[in-house]
């Protein structure tokens, strides 16, 4: 009877731990990355939104991890795309300030050059189905086919081609119709988030049945400003009619009205993705391209600065990552990332055994994802070119932080250098300037950061027009 016990308990304790033993890693699991545009650090409840709640969202971040002190690589739409899709510093495929929608702006005829490898080509290589859904932003299809998304290692295109497009009309902001099947130009009615959703849903069913890498690239919560059931704000012969707010009252409505539609295809794909059982085969990531636009009050008070600014509300943004039965949930981690590392991620859990052509700027984020292991210090940069050709650049080093700003210099130079230096972890607000107190380090981060910009350029795709 003893023996009997002893045999039963053991096999009792076996079960237990089988039960909480985490599930073997598959070997080609699936993908589904979802950039937001746009969205500040607060943007979700989960990061501290006070205005409403996003419970799709949330419950992500319940069920998976968090990473509290994650970066976009650029502080506006097209260089951090640049920078996701390639795994490198945008800087080093040219694409340092927005593709600009008109035609005589230095940076208009830029886009992403067949010499860059994107995460979708290498994946693809692997036996991954890839697809994106929504933006690309990455050159317009009229100055190069080369730009189009389909000849980056994309299977499947839905979306449009531009900065923004009107929501109802899907007018773009070069004021040309621009929504796309692939390479056709198709005529179809939506609000355009609802159809990025519908779009990202038949993309995972049709692909169910083998691995695939869906990019969800969301409109949202980019102006223009309209909600479900708005009038149309830009046409191809008027072009775009702003929209002022009454109140504050009323902006907070339209940022909760264009912003819960993300949180509802959150919900669809999560809710999707658990029905064909699919959930433990795949990892979800979210995340947004920039620091909040000045249209909605999406950022974080304790954040200096907002989109187009090297200071923190200009690159510090939410960051999830889902995966039942690999990321323990509940999971939060304040360990520097930025989304370059993006990228590598993905070939690491892919199984990609081929290097990429050019050596990857990010890190693979797994070992913390699945493992709360420590990530290797690296430093981090930022440089950042606006609209009109105003320059600025950061260093992050541990917790300090190095700001370089240019004020009235000439377009695109880098005369009438400024610097600041601050300590995060005192001063997350940057306010303090410490860099009188501590010259050496302020000096020599600055010596760095100027040296990391010069290395970018050697190599640098040479592109058409520019500052």
């Amino acid at each position: 009877m003893k023996k009997q016990l002893i045999a039963w308990l053991g096999c009792l304790s076996l079960i237990s731990a089988a039960t909480v033993a985490p599930a073997q890693k598959p070997a080609k699991p699936n993908f589904v990355v979802i950039m937001v545009d746009d969205m500040g650090y607060a943007g979700v409840s989960c990061f501290g939104n006070p205005y409403f709640k996003t419970p799709q969202i949330d419950r992500l971040a319940a069920e998976g991890m968090r990473l509290t002190d994650f970066h976009s690589s650029g502080t506006v739409c097209s260089p951090t795309r640049a920078g996701l899709l390639t795994g490198r510093y945008q800087q080093r495929s040219g694409i340092e300030a927005v593709i600009h929608p008109v035609a005589d702006h230095p940076e208009h005829r830029k886009g992403l050059k067949p010499s860059e490898t994107t995460f979708a080509e290498m994946l693809q290589s692997a036996g991954y189905t890839t697809g994106i859904v929504g933006k690309w932003h990455q050159g317009y299809p009229h100055n190069s086919d080369d730009y189009h998304p389909q000849n980056h290692g994309f299977d499947d295109f839905v979306g449009y081609h531009s900065g923004n497009i009107d929501f109802v009309s899907h007018v773009g902001d070069h004021n040309k119709y621009d929504w796309w099947h692939g390479k056709t130009e198709a005529d179809e009615e939506g609000y355009a988030t609802d159809l990025i959703n519908r779009y990202s849903i038949d993309f995972i069913k049709q692909n169910r049945d083998k691995p695939f890498c869906l990019y969800v690239s969301h409109l949202a919560i980019h102006n223009p400003v309209q909600v479900r059931g708005d009038p149309v704000r830009r046409t191809e012969s008027e072009g775009w009619k702003r929209w002022k707010p009454k109140d504050e009252a009323e902006r907070i409505e339209k940022f909760r009205g264009i912003t819960l539609p993300i949180d509802e295809g959150v919900g669809q794909i999560r809710e999707t993705l658990v029905r064909l059982g699919l959930d433990r085969n795949t990892l979800v990531l979210f995340f947004s391209d920039n620091g909040a636009s000045r249209d909605f009050p999406s950022g974080s008070d304790g954040l200096r600065g907002d989109k187009g600014s090297v200071y923190e509300g200009g690159h510090k943004v939410p960051f999830i990552a889902w995966w039942p039965g690999q990321i323990r949930p509940g999971g939060q981690s304040d360990a520097p990332a930025i989304t370059l590392d993006v990228m590598p991620t993905l070939l690491s859990l892919g199984g990609v055994k081929a290097a990429p052509p050019k050596p990857l700027d990010g890190i693979d984020l797994s070992p913390l994802l699945l493992d709360r292991d420590a990530l290797p210090s690296r430093p981090l940069f930022w440089a950042s070119l606006s609209n009109r050709g105003e320059r600025s650049e950061a260093m992050r080093e541990g917790p300090w932080k190095l700001v370089v700003r240019h004020p009235k210099a000439a377009p695109g130079s880098f005369d009438n250098e400024t610097v600041a230096l601050y300590r995060l972890d005192h001063d997350p607000a940057e306010q303090t300037d410490l860099s009188a107190r501590h010259a050496e380090r302020a000096s020599a981060m600055l010596k760095r950061l100027k040296a990391w910009y010069a290395d970018t350029q050697r190599t640098a795709t040479e592109q058409p027009g520019g500052w």
